[in-house]
């Protein structure tokens, strides 16, 4: 896990990861000229990691594109097998493949439209692991579940199901994002607050998980309909190391300059 050019927090030094998920977004002609006008938009001497998690079909030709600048590629989903007949997946080579890095894994839309469980996370996180891809896990409760209390909860068990069996060596570079369904696209925003009281307690169930070290290794994303006018409270939080975006990404211009608001935290 990278430990420079990051904010001192609790102590440890946590590189700040701006990622981008474009979801079901963007043809061919707006992804390559979106990749062809975004390196000039980003900070020259920009410490934070940057990443964009585009459609499958458009992995392979942003991948050098991007890479020029220095940005990172991921995936938005990846399969549990090596290989075989599992019509409509992707592998986790398949990735590596077209230079993937990251992948998002258990994001709030594959289980809330997909019907994907905790148990089928869990075994994407191992052949994330185990192929050496980078997860990003992603967690959070919906607003029936924080109006009933159960927001802790239901985060807690979220987490540990999905890590369970994955050693400490295993989760070195994890990354994971706390994601409230309730405030994603539906104009209810989280404060700042409410994000740094969430992303604490993911710590807190970390450290009873794997020990003070690792839980204060691990970098905790903020995603949440994240835009410019917003980014810099969610950064200015003691336990949150970056943001997942959504929307906001797909503008060339916008991105950056959330990346660039971020730096100025």
């Amino acid at each position: 896990m990278s430990t420079n050019n990051g904010s001192e927090r609790g102590g440890w030094m946590r590189v700040t990861l701006i990622a981008g998920n474009w979801k079901m977004n963007k043809s061919r002609r707006e992804a390559l000229a979106f990749a062809q006008v975004v390196p000039s938009l980003l900070p020259d001497t920009g410490t934070s990691e940057v990443l964009i998690c585009p459609p499958y079909t458009m992995l392979y030709e942003l991948q050098p594109l991007l890479a020029a600048a220095g940005i990172k590629l991921g995936g938005q989903d990846v399969f549990w097998g090596d290989n075989g007949a599992y019509t409509g997946e992707i592998s986790a080579s398949m990735l590596l493949d077209t230079g993937c890095t990251y992948v998002i894994i258990g994001h709030s839309e594959r289980r809330q439209v997909m019907g994907e469980r905790d148990a089928l996370i869990n075994k994407k996180m191992h052949k994330a692991c185990q192929e050496k891809l980078i997860p990003i896990l992603c967690i959070g409760e919906t607003l029936e579940q924080r109006k009933d209390g159960k927001a802790e909860k239901v985060v807690a068990q979220q987490l540990e199901q999905a890590l369970q069996g994955l050693s400490s060596q295993q989760m070195d570079n994890l990354v994971l994002a706390y994601e409230p369904v309730w405030a994603i696209g539906t104009g209810v925003n989280a404060s700042g607050q409410d994000a740094q009281d969430m992303c604490r307690f993911i710590r807190e169930q970390l450290k009873q998980l794997y020990g003070s070290q690792l839980a204060a290794a691990i970098r905790i994303l903020y995603g949440g309909s994240v835009k410019e006018d917003n980014i810099k409270e969610f950064l200015q939080q003691q336990d949150i190391d970056g943001a997942l975006i959504g929307g906001a990404s797909l503008d060339a211009a916008v991105f950056a300059n959330i990346v660039r608001l971020g730096e100025n935290v």
